[in-house]
């Protein structure tokens, strides 16, 4: 057995007071996010974790990308029939956190999804890259494969069958969103004294308290 309890660091870059908090907890969440692309030991600022349950009750988490945020949501898009696709099928609980680990900061929503039009799904899969449209085709996700030859002999049939002409987007690629009722800032302070705050759906208004860390 290996023993780490030696690797710990403190936290002193910042704080987060009630001085700083907004009304709505997306404000914030948006001024975090900018400042975390800005710091260069961030390579993925939105880079969020996705936690999802499957029918017997176990967890699973996988890292996507969110692609947009507005005053109420967070919008990341998927293979619908991958693995947390099944899951968010059967139960639309999900949670994700950012870990700005690098800035001393993390940010966990909570709430449950819902699909975007196939309008939305559309207009985005048409802005992505036209390798990343073949790869979003080529890939049956969370499907059990012989090996990566297969996989890339597909996708490179499918890059010359498309060469110069629109990718179809599969119609069961598409995106989510993350409606949340929850979500709570994280911010590192010394002597393990963290400071967190979770804001909170109370009669359609957002609530905020302080928890201990």
């Amino acid at each position: 057995m290996s023993i780490f309890y030696e690797v710990r660091r403190e936290y002193e870059l910042s704080d987060l007071t009630e001085a700083d908090l907004t009304q709505s907890p997306f404000e914030l969440f948006e001024s975090w996010l900018k400042q975390a692309m800005e710091i260069k030991q961030i390579s993925d600022p939105t880079a969020m974790i996705v936690a999802t349950v499957d029918e017997e009750g176990q967890a699973f988490q996988r890292t996507v990308l969110m692609k947009a945020v507005d005053d109420e949501s967070l919008t990341f898009y998927t293979n619908q029939n991958s693995r947390k696709g099944q899951h968010l099928q059967q139960n639309p609980k999900v949670s994700a956190i950012f870990p700005w680990l690098a800035a001393e900061r993390q940010v966990l929503f909570s709430g449950v999804v819902e699909k975007l039009s196939e309008h939305e799904n559309d207009a985005y899969f048409a802005s992505r890259p036209f390798t990343s449209q073949i790869a979003a085709l080529a890939s049956h996700q969370s499907e059990v494969i012989k090996d990566r030859q297969t996989l890339e002999k597909h996708y490179h049939k499918l890059l010359e069958k498309y060469q110069g002409k629109d990718v179809p987007r599969p119609l069961n690629w598409g995106g989510y969103k993350i409606k949340a009722h929850e979500v709570e800032f994280w911010q590192g302070g010394e002597f393990r004294l963290h400071d967190r705050f979770r804001y909170f759906k109370k009669q359609n208004n957002w609530q905020v308290e302080r928890l201990q860390p």
